[in-house]
């Protein structure tokens, strides 16, 4: 599925920083009595860029424009419809559609227009109006109009992956003021300040192409959009193929210069990544961001890398940190008591199996936002404090001490001391060691089911799963195909996941998303732990209604601690690095998005580079 911009790279906003912004840093603006009409959206901040900005900070607007590339994806699919709960979406469909707005690499919390000109918000932040591009149109020519916008959220919210339900909760409706001009009004007393930007990451669909079609059939019909590329030949499940469609309408805005630079991409599918790496090495395809601390300790010097043909780096990642973590699913008996939860992080020993399985190339998340000012430290005092006590009666006592951190070992793997922490915490739950297996007063023995999709997971799960055992639990691993994965993901068939929550800037209405008891029996959502709490409902509606940055701050550091005192999850590890591998065939503008590697929209093909690794390749045949 293809998510708004916000799951994938969230950034969050408030309309009273919007207008303050709108008004500050030499922005062109256009003010009428109680509204404000701008080029860009931003929220706890400033917008970087003028309205009369010519090209993003990270692109060479020179970039030349050819060649042809073949990039990895994992598993397979099964439909061209990305947004419904139905299929498997092939990877990459994000490149045929546009948003009204669209978010820069270098900013995370601002986004400029891009089907959109411009945005107008009034002071009170009820509604919002998007003034489409002239010449903005689909790829048979038809003109983007308000009606496709108008149709296109009505479609998502009826009839579109249960996310978007969620995503636009507060918006009531969405007005045709005139061809060009689309009206989202908000619910009578919504407190969500982020709204505006929030809509302005809907994908926009041709209403005219999807006439007499199902929308929530799925298949693989080639589906037709507004974007820089089109499906220009697929083999299904196997390979998909994408060509920049030459007379494409937004290749002169200014957030596009620059950017869609390669004639072909080609996306290969690969159900093993073992097998992708040494497809890689012999050139199957061109770039490869690796996932794996083994592998990458250990599989990057070969032939090519050490002729210079391909460049192994690491580069920094200033982005928010994934949330990667054992969700235990809590709609399962073995995960209803809290105590049997927080016993099982006892098990993990994260120091042994960092140091020993990956290379020493983690660190330990402790935090839904860890790494940003929404991670709490220490204590909670002043107004986080405040929050908490109002709901002292519900909550453990830990939740007003320090903050929480999961527990830590040597890193011998003689972690004896934290088992018989677990076991405690077990016999307190009422579990007792009988015949070798943790067994509840009624008999039945403790035993669980960890779902896999990637069997490089096992390396994380087996240490877990000795120490498990010696505690007289059974933990069996199962590993499924990508795509039994996701449907026993959506239908929550599972007892315990590995899985991360999108990494987020400033936390909003996604959190619903994740922890709301609303969206606990939903299928397709995330709240994978299936919490039900009406304090974690409170503190989210509290996030979501937040008035000002610093009391964001404090709910959202109130709303973490409550999370992950929950013992809900068992947190892994996070990386803040990007580790990547190229072929020598490439340009790159000379510095690279903050956010992001920049791969492959503003990169291009060199020919000087292109012809010297096709030399290289044919004397290696010869």
């Amino acid at each position: 599925m293809t998510l708004p911009r916000r799951a994938a790279r969230p950034a969050r906003r408030s309309i009273a920083a919007v207008l303050a912004v709108l008004g500050s840093v030499g922005l062109s603006t256009s003010v009428m009595a109680g509204e404000t009409t701008s080029h860009a959206l931003s929220a706890w901040g400033e917008a970087e860029l003028p309205a009369d900005f010519a090209h993003l900070p990270y692109v060479n607007p020179n970039a030349p424009k050819g060649g042809a590339i073949t990039i990895e994806a994992s598993g397979s699919y099964d439909s061209f419809n990305p947004f419904i709960l139905k299929g498997l979406p092939g990877q990459g469909l994000g490149r045929i559609y546009e948003t009204l707005m669209t978010g820069s690499s270098d900013e995370l919390t601002t986004d400029y227009g891009l089907l959109a000109e411009t945005a107008t918000v009034p002071d009170d932040g009820t509604w919002v109006l998007f003034t489409l591009r002239e010449g903005a149109k689909f790829h048979d020519g038809e003109p983007v109009t308000a009606e496709d916008v108008a149709w296109t959220f009505n479609t998502l919210m009826e009839k579109g992956h249960p996310q978007y339900k969620a995503y636009w909760h507060d918006v009531a409706k969405v007005e045709v003021v005139d061809p060009r001009r689309a009206k989202f009004t908000f619910r009578e007393g919504a407190v969500n300040k982020e709204l505006p930007l929030i809509v302005g990451q809907l994908p926009v669909l041709p209403k005219h192409w999807w006439e007499g079609k199902d929308f929530a059939a799925g298949g693989l019909e080639v589906p037709m959009g507004s974007g820089p590329y089109r499906i220009a030949s697929f083999e299904a499940g196997r390979s998909i193929v994408y060509e920049r469609v030459a007379d494409y309408w937004g290749a002169e805005v200014p957030v596009n210069v620059g950017k869609h630079n390669i004639d072909r991409i080609s996306i290969e599918y690969f159900r093993d990544r073992d097998v992708a790496t040494e497809a890689f090495k012999a050139g199957t395809f061109d770039f490869r961001a690796e996932n794996s601390a083994k592998r990458w300790a250990t599989q990057y010097s070969f032939p090519a890398s050490e002729a210079g043909q391909v460049t192994v780096e690491t580069l920094p990642d200033e982005s928010p940190t994934r949330f990667q973590s054992f969700f235990m699913n809590t709609r399962r008996p073995a995960f209803e008591d809290r105590k049997v939860r927080e016993a099982l992080a006892y098990a993990f020993d994260f120091e042994w199996t960092n140091r020993t399985v990956m290379y020493d190339a983690y660190k330990r998340l402790r935090s839904t936002f860890q790494n940003s000012e929404f991670m709490p430290t220490g204590k909670p005092e002043g107004r986080e404090l405040e929050i908490l006590e109002t709901f002292r009666d519900q909550l453990p006592p830990e939740v007003f001490g320090e903050v929480y951190t999961p527990p830590k070992t040597d890193g011998s793997g003689n972690n004896r001391r934290e088992l018989r922490t677990a076991l405690k915490l077990l016999k307190e739950a009422g579990w007792t060691v009988q015949d070798g297996k943790l067994r509840n007063a009624e008999g039945e023995a403790l035993s669980f089911e960890l779902l896999l999709v990637q069997s490089t997971m096992e390396a994380l799960a087996l240490p877990m799963q000795k120490n498990l055992e010696r505690l007289g639990i059974e933990m069996t691993l199962r590993v499924v195909d990508t795509s039994q994965y996701i449907n026993r993901i959506r239908a929550f068939d599972f007892d315990l996941i590995v899985i991360g929550l999108p990494a987020i800037i400033t936390p909003g209405n996604e959190q619903r998303e994740s922890w709301h008891s609303d969206k606990a029996e939903e299928q397709g959502s995330r709240n994978y732990a299936g919490v039900q709490d009406p304090v974690v409902d409170a503190l989210v509606e509290m996030v979501i209604a937040a008035p000002t940055y610093d009391e964001l701050v404090s709910r959202a550091k109130a709303l973490d601690r409550v999370v992950m005192w929950g013992h809900y999850v068992i947190p892994q590890l996070y990386n803040d690095s990007f580790r990547i591998a190229y072929w020598n065939r490439f340009g790159r503008p000379d510095r690279l998005p903050r956010y992001a590697t920049g791969f492959p929209s503003s990169w291009w093909i060199d020919p000087d580079k292109d012809a010297a690794v096709t030399a290289w390749r044919k004397t290696r045949k010869n």
